[in-house]
Protein backbone atom coordinates (compact mmCIF):
# COMPACT_ATOMS: atom_id res chain seq x y z
CA UNK A 1 0.00 0.00 0.00
CA UNK A 2 1.78 3.33 -0.94
CA UNK A 3 1.36 5.97 1.13
CA UNK A 4 -0.99 8.96 0.62
CA UNK A 5 1.16 11.86 0.72
CA UNK A 6 -0.62 15.33 2.91
CA UNK A 7 -1.84 17.40 -0.04
CA UNK A 8 -3.76 14.25 -1.41
CA UNK A 9 -4.85 13.44 1.75
CA UNK A 10 -6.86 16.87 2.43
CA UNK A 11 -7.86 16.74 -1.40
CA UNK A 12 -9.49 13.28 -0.47
CA UNK A 13 -11.23 15.27 2.56
CA UNK A 14 -12.55 18.72 1.73
CA UNK A 15 -12.84 17.54 -2.17
CA UNK A 16 -10.60 20.25 -3.92
CA UNK A 17 -7.21 21.60 -3.04
CA UNK A 18 -6.98 23.69 0.38
CA UNK A 19 -4.78 26.27 1.98
CA UNK A 20 -3.86 26.23 6.06
CA UNK A 21 -4.53 29.86 7.25
CA UNK A 22 -2.70 30.42 10.59
CA UNK A 23 -4.65 32.07 12.63
CA UNK A 24 -3.92 33.27 16.30
CA UNK A 25 -6.92 33.75 18.42
CA UNK A 26 -5.02 35.20 21.35
CA UNK A 27 -5.18 31.66 23.24
CA UNK A 28 -2.35 30.75 25.98
CA UNK A 29 -1.39 27.18 27.80
CA UNK A 30 -2.08 25.49 30.92
CA UNK A 31 2.07 25.19 31.83
CA UNK A 32 2.24 28.76 30.83
CA UNK A 33 -0.71 30.32 32.96
CA UNK A 34 0.10 29.27 36.19
CA UNK A 35 -2.63 26.45 35.69
CA UNK A 36 -0.61 23.57 35.55
CA UNK A 37 3.31 25.48 35.23
CA UNK A 38 4.63 28.77 34.38
CA UNK A 39 6.75 29.54 31.08
CA UNK A 40 5.62 26.73 28.64
CA UNK A 41 7.18 23.85 26.90
CA UNK A 42 10.74 24.84 27.18
CA UNK A 43 11.77 24.96 23.50
CA UNK A 44 8.58 26.88 22.54
CA UNK A 45 8.45 30.10 20.44
CA UNK A 46 5.50 30.24 18.60
CA UNK A 47 6.84 34.02 16.50
CA UNK A 48 8.71 30.91 14.99
CA UNK A 49 5.98 30.08 13.38
CA UNK A 50 3.55 32.52 13.07
CA UNK A 51 3.18 34.56 9.30
CA UNK A 52 2.64 38.07 9.73
CA UNK A 53 -0.92 37.53 8.62
CA UNK A 54 -1.23 36.04 12.15
CA UNK A 55 -1.46 39.33 14.43
CA UNK A 56 -3.75 38.57 17.98
CA UNK A 57 -4.35 41.88 18.07
CA UNK A 58 -6.42 41.60 14.29
CA UNK A 59 -10.14 39.68 14.07
CA UNK A 60 -9.95 36.08 13.00
CA UNK A 61 -11.52 37.32 10.07
CA UNK A 62 -9.41 40.03 9.35
CA UNK A 63 -6.74 37.32 9.94
CA UNK A 64 -8.04 35.01 7.29
CA UNK A 65 -8.35 37.87 4.62
CA UNK A 66 -5.03 38.75 4.91
CA UNK A 67 -3.73 35.37 4.91
CA UNK A 68 -6.25 34.51 1.41
CA UNK A 69 -4.57 37.98 0.20
CA UNK A 70 -1.13 36.80 1.12
CA UNK A 71 -1.77 33.66 -1.25
CA UNK A 72 -3.70 35.09 -3.84
CA UNK A 73 -2.44 34.43 -7.38
CA UNK A 74 -0.09 31.75 -5.84
CA UNK A 75 -2.41 28.81 -6.81
CA UNK A 76 -5.54 28.67 -8.78
CA UNK A 77 -8.96 27.10 -7.39
CA UNK A 78 -7.61 27.05 -3.95
CA UNK A 79 -9.79 27.04 -0.84
CA UNK A 80 -8.85 27.47 2.77
CA UNK A 81 -8.30 25.95 6.01
CA UNK A 82 -8.56 28.04 9.50
CA UNK A 83 -5.89 26.62 11.09
CA UNK A 84 -5.58 27.85 15.03
CA UNK A 85 -1.80 27.13 15.25
CA UNK A 86 -0.68 29.55 17.67
CA UNK A 87 -0.71 27.92 21.57
CA UNK A 88 -3.46 25.72 22.50
CA UNK A 89 -6.52 26.26 20.39
CA UNK A 90 -9.25 24.78 22.49
CA UNK A 91 -7.12 26.46 25.80
CA UNK A 92 -10.87 28.43 26.39
CA UNK A 93 -14.88 27.97 27.55
CA UNK A 94 -16.64 26.01 25.00
CA UNK A 95 -19.19 29.31 24.41
CA UNK A 96 -15.87 31.30 23.33
CA UNK A 97 -14.85 28.49 20.92
CA UNK A 98 -17.54 28.47 19.32
CA UNK A 99 -17.89 32.06 18.67
CA UNK A 100 -13.93 32.00 17.59
CA UNK A 101 -14.47 28.65 14.96
CA UNK A 102 -18.11 29.83 13.65
CA UNK A 103 -16.01 33.25 12.71
CA UNK A 104 -13.63 31.44 10.79
CA UNK A 105 -16.20 29.37 9.03
CA UNK A 106 -18.30 32.24 7.98
CA UNK A 107 -15.12 34.06 5.91
CA UNK A 108 -15.66 32.87 2.10
CA UNK A 109 -13.46 29.93 0.84
CA UNK A 110 -13.02 28.91 4.02
CA UNK A 111 -14.12 25.23 4.24
CA UNK A 112 -12.98 23.45 7.75
CA UNK A 113 -10.88 23.68 10.56
CA UNK A 114 -7.47 22.79 11.53
CA UNK A 115 -6.85 23.04 15.72
CA UNK A 116 -3.55 22.99 17.42
CA UNK A 117 -4.02 21.94 20.92
CA UNK A 118 -2.74 19.66 23.86
CA UNK A 119 -4.30 16.45 24.96
CA UNK A 120 -5.13 17.72 28.11
CA UNK A 121 -7.01 20.36 26.93
CA UNK A 122 -10.07 18.58 25.52
CA UNK A 123 -13.12 18.33 27.16
CA UNK A 124 -16.09 16.12 26.54
CA UNK A 125 -17.56 19.73 25.78
CA UNK A 126 -15.24 20.72 23.30
CA UNK A 127 -15.24 17.29 21.63
CA UNK A 128 -18.88 17.36 21.59
CA UNK A 129 -19.22 21.54 19.80
CA UNK A 130 -16.14 19.63 17.25
CA UNK A 131 -18.47 16.97 16.53
CA UNK A 132 -20.93 19.39 15.42
CA UNK A 133 -19.10 21.14 13.58
CA UNK A 134 -17.31 18.26 11.94
CA UNK A 135 -20.74 17.21 10.51
CA UNK A 136 -20.98 19.93 8.26
CA UNK A 137 -17.32 21.59 8.15
CA UNK A 138 -14.76 18.71 8.59
CA UNK A 139 -12.52 19.29 11.44
CA UNK A 140 -9.12 17.77 12.07
CA UNK A 141 -7.38 18.41 15.18
CA UNK A 142 -3.77 18.11 15.79
CA UNK A 143 -2.31 16.71 18.79
CA UNK A 144 1.03 18.26 20.68
CA UNK A 145 2.44 14.82 21.47
CA UNK A 146 6.11 15.06 21.35
CA UNK A 147 7.14 12.24 22.79
CA UNK A 148 5.52 8.81 24.19
CA UNK A 149 8.68 8.87 27.30
CA UNK A 150 6.96 10.41 30.26
CA UNK A 151 10.38 11.53 31.92
CA UNK A 152 11.19 13.57 28.58
CA UNK A 153 7.75 15.11 28.57
CA UNK A 154 8.41 16.23 32.25
CA UNK A 155 11.61 17.60 31.74
CA UNK A 156 10.58 19.91 28.67
CA UNK A 157 7.91 21.24 30.86
CA UNK A 158 4.98 19.78 28.67
CA UNK A 159 3.03 18.56 31.99
CA UNK A 160 0.90 15.49 30.40
CA UNK A 161 1.79 12.18 30.00
CA UNK A 162 1.96 9.70 27.19
CA UNK A 163 -1.67 8.01 28.98
CA UNK A 164 -3.20 11.38 28.50
CA UNK A 165 -2.32 12.05 24.61
CA UNK A 166 -3.68 8.09 24.30
CA UNK A 167 -6.72 8.59 25.42
CA UNK A 168 -7.16 12.14 24.03
CA UNK A 169 -6.38 10.67 20.42
CA UNK A 170 -9.32 7.87 21.20
CA UNK A 171 -11.31 10.45 22.09
CA UNK A 172 -11.40 12.30 19.48
CA UNK A 173 -11.53 9.45 17.30
CA UNK A 174 -15.04 8.06 18.97
CA UNK A 175 -16.01 11.17 17.51
CA UNK A 176 -15.06 10.63 14.25
CA UNK A 177 -13.04 13.71 13.81
CA UNK A 178 -9.70 13.43 12.28
CA UNK A 179 -6.91 13.33 14.50
CA UNK A 180 -3.01 13.94 13.85
CA UNK A 181 0.00 13.89 15.94
CA UNK A 182 2.99 16.20 15.92
CA UNK A 183 6.31 14.71 17.85
CA UNK A 184 9.46 16.34 17.71
CA UNK A 185 12.88 14.47 17.32
CA UNK A 186 15.47 14.92 19.36
CA UNK A 187 14.80 15.96 22.66
CA UNK A 188 17.09 16.69 25.42
CA UNK A 189 17.82 13.27 26.83
CA UNK A 190 16.54 10.78 23.99
CA UNK A 191 18.85 8.25 22.24
CA UNK A 192 18.01 7.60 19.00
CA UNK A 193 16.21 4.34 19.96
CA UNK A 194 14.00 6.37 22.29
CA UNK A 195 13.03 8.49 19.50
CA UNK A 196 12.23 5.01 17.67
CA UNK A 197 10.01 4.17 20.51
CA UNK A 198 7.76 6.63 20.14
CA UNK A 199 7.62 6.41 16.55
CA UNK A 200 6.61 2.72 16.93
CA UNK A 201 3.64 4.32 19.96
CA UNK A 202 2.43 6.44 17.79
CA UNK A 203 2.01 3.98 14.51
CA UNK A 204 0.13 2.01 17.20
CA UNK A 205 -2.54 4.76 17.38
CA UNK A 206 -5.98 5.99 15.07
CA UNK A 207 -4.13 8.32 13.74
CA UNK A 208 -5.16 9.87 10.14
CA UNK A 209 -1.68 12.00 9.91
CA UNK A 210 1.79 12.72 11.75
CA UNK A 211 4.21 15.48 11.47
CA UNK A 212 7.24 15.10 13.13
CA UNK A 213 10.64 17.75 12.93
CA UNK A 214 14.23 18.58 14.22
CA UNK A 215 14.43 20.19 17.57
CA UNK A 216 15.01 23.67 16.96
CA UNK A 217 17.01 25.64 19.55
CA UNK A 218 15.04 29.15 19.34
CA UNK A 219 16.11 32.00 20.85
CA UNK A 220 14.41 33.61 23.78
CA UNK A 221 13.54 29.91 25.17
CA UNK A 222 14.45 28.04 27.97
CA UNK A 223 16.15 25.86 26.30
CA UNK A 224 18.51 27.83 24.83
CA UNK A 225 19.33 29.08 27.73
CA UNK A 226 20.23 24.91 29.05
CA UNK A 227 22.21 24.24 25.71
CA UNK A 228 24.46 27.67 25.96
CA UNK A 229 25.29 26.45 29.51
CA UNK A 230 25.54 23.04 28.86
CA UNK A 231 23.05 22.16 31.17
CA UNK A 232 21.50 19.91 28.48
CA UNK A 233 22.72 17.26 25.79
CA UNK A 234 21.48 17.62 21.82
CA UNK A 235 21.72 15.73 19.37
CA UNK A 236 24.15 16.97 16.58
CA UNK A 237 23.65 15.79 13.19
CA UNK A 238 23.69 17.08 10.20
CA UNK A 239 20.85 17.36 7.49
CA UNK A 240 21.75 13.91 6.07
CA UNK A 241 22.14 12.25 9.02
CA UNK A 242 18.72 13.59 10.27
CA UNK A 243 17.17 12.42 6.50
CA UNK A 244 18.25 8.75 7.41
CA UNK A 245 16.63 9.02 10.55
CA UNK A 246 13.66 10.32 8.90
CA UNK A 247 13.50 6.85 7.10
CA UNK A 248 13.48 4.92 9.91
CA UNK A 249 11.05 6.85 11.56
CA UNK A 250 8.84 6.85 8.36
CA UNK A 251 9.44 2.97 8.40
CA UNK A 252 7.79 2.45 11.68
CA UNK A 253 4.51 3.97 10.58
CA UNK A 254 1.83 1.90 9.40
CA UNK A 255 1.48 2.71 5.61
CA UNK A 256 -2.08 3.86 5.90
CA UNK A 257 -1.00 7.54 8.39
CA UNK A 258 -0.12 10.27 6.05
CA UNK A 259 2.93 12.28 7.02
CA UNK A 260 2.51 15.66 6.89
CA UNK A 261 6.21 17.08 7.49
CA UNK A 262 9.29 15.89 8.51
CA UNK A 263 11.31 18.92 9.12
CA UNK A 264 10.57 22.06 10.20
CA UNK A 265 12.39 26.21 9.65
CA UNK A 266 12.47 28.89 11.79
CA UNK A 267 13.47 32.48 10.50
CA UNK A 268 17.42 32.69 10.55
CA UNK A 269 17.64 35.27 13.16
CA UNK A 270 15.71 33.13 15.75
CA UNK A 271 17.46 29.64 14.95
CA UNK A 272 20.67 29.00 17.12
CA UNK A 273 20.41 25.23 16.45
CA UNK A 274 20.71 23.14 14.13
CA UNK A 275 21.00 25.35 11.17
CA UNK A 276 21.33 23.64 8.08
CA UNK A 277 20.14 26.43 5.97
CA UNK A 278 17.80 23.85 4.32
CA UNK A 279 14.25 25.09 2.71
CA UNK A 280 11.45 22.21 3.37
CA UNK A 281 11.52 20.99 -0.36
CA UNK A 282 15.37 21.08 -0.65
CA UNK A 283 14.93 18.64 2.62
CA UNK A 284 12.49 16.41 0.68
CA UNK A 285 14.79 16.17 -1.97
CA UNK A 286 17.25 14.85 0.35
CA UNK A 287 15.26 12.22 2.01
CA UNK A 288 13.67 10.70 -1.70
CA UNK A 289 16.84 10.60 -2.88
CA UNK A 290 18.38 8.32 -0.14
Amino acid sequence: MARTDYGNFLKRLYGCRVQKLNVNAGFTCPNRDGTLATGGCTYCNNSSFTPKFGRASATVTQQLLDGKQFYKGKYQSVKYLAYFQSYTGTYAPESKLKLLYEEALSVPDVLGLVISTRPDCLSDEVLDLLAVINLRSKVIVEIGIESSHDKTLQLINRCHTWRCAVSAVERIVSREIAVGAHLILGLPGESQADMLATARAVAQLPLSTVKFHQLQVLRGTKLAQQWQRGEVALQEWTAQEYAIFCRQVVDCLPPSMVVERMVATAPAQMLLHPRWGLKPQQFDDLFHDL
